[in-house]
């Protein structure tokens, strides 16, 4: 029968795992990120592999770039699928994705600016600008009333 193992991989070597195991007909998943445009494993050093153990351990355990199947002296152990469909449904393009400060704003949110010169202000959510997730939002201060672009990730719905 079929599960999925967490596999350790050697240093910086994920993704060389990864295509040897598709080219070798391995249902393989290494969840990735995003950093300035730059694929980056979400887990370093791991991976998850679906395969038959006892009998294709061997062949999974020997790849080039595989540290180890982790697991205990009775051998690999398995996780559930859930695990991996949770991981899955947090991906946007193929790109793990996490919410920093909570749920994403949308326009006309209130929200706060968490990060950079201008933390702790507050305003309204007026639009999407551009393809780097940058947004503008109106500052409503005292006797100050602005608009400022900024990346959406630096923002806490409030």
């Amino acid at each position: 029968m079929k599960n999925w193992f967490v596999l350790n991989t050697k240093p910086k070597k994920e993704f060389q795992v990864e295509k040897l195991f598709q080219e070798g007909g391995f249902q393989i998943y290494i969840p990735k990120y995003k950093v300035k445009e730059k694929a980056r494993p979400f887990f370093p050093g791991y991976g998850f592999i679906h395969f038959a153990f006892p009998e294709k351990y061997r062949t999974v355990k020997y790849t080039r770039g595989v540290k180890e199947v982790v697991g205990n002296q009775q051998g690999p152990i398995p996780i559930s699928e859930k695990v991996i469909q949770e991981i899955q449904a947090r991906e946007i393009n193929g790109f793990v994705e996490l919410e920093k400060y909570g749920e994403k704003p949308e326009v006309g949110d209130e929200i706060e600016v968490m990060e950079g010169p201008f933390k702790g202000l507050k305003g309204i959510f007026k639009k999407e600008i551009s393809e780097k997730e940058r947004v503008l939002i109106l500052l409503n201060y005292i006797s100050y009333q602005g608009q400022l672009i900024i990346e959406k990730r630096k923002l806490k719905k409030s």
